[in-house]
């Protein structure tokens, strides 16, 4: 059974920082898998990509506004995928999902397997 299994969420004041982990089970090496992501909802709002990456090739791409605050990276080793966020403002409060899917298209982020999602507060 293919599982995205997320942690490391939690409440922190503004200019905080967080780092998010994503364990992925179930997946045969990167089949299924090498396009991963973290997506993110906002109370009312709708989903939204925040940062991808490939797994095989290391090539990331980021929304605009959390360039230059999070990074995103993986541990192959590990099946771990990570999200380092800095610089946490108010606005970044969401409940974040780890996303996989075999590619992505373009600006296109994945979504045919989804964690369960970790909660980020950030209180100003």
């Amino acid at each position: 059974q293919k599982q995205l299994v997320e942690s490391g969420g939690g409440s922190v004041p503004a200019g905080g920082s967080l780092r998010l982990s994503c364990v992925s089970s179930g997946f045969a090496g990167f089949s299924g898998r090498n396009c991963m992501a973290w997506l993110r909802q906002a109370p009312g709002g709708e989903r939204e990509g925040v940062a991808r990456i490939f797994l095989n090739s290391g090539s990331t791409r980021y929304v605009d506004s959390v360039k230059g605050r999070f990074i995103i990276s993986s541990d192959n080793a590990k099946n771990t995928i990570y999200l380092q966020m800095n610089d946490l403002k108010p606005e970044d409060t969401a409940m974040y999902y780890c996303a996989a899917d075999l590619y992505c298209i373009n600006n296109q982020y994945p979504s045919r397997h989804l964690g369960q999602g970790t909660q980020v507060t950030v209180t100003s």
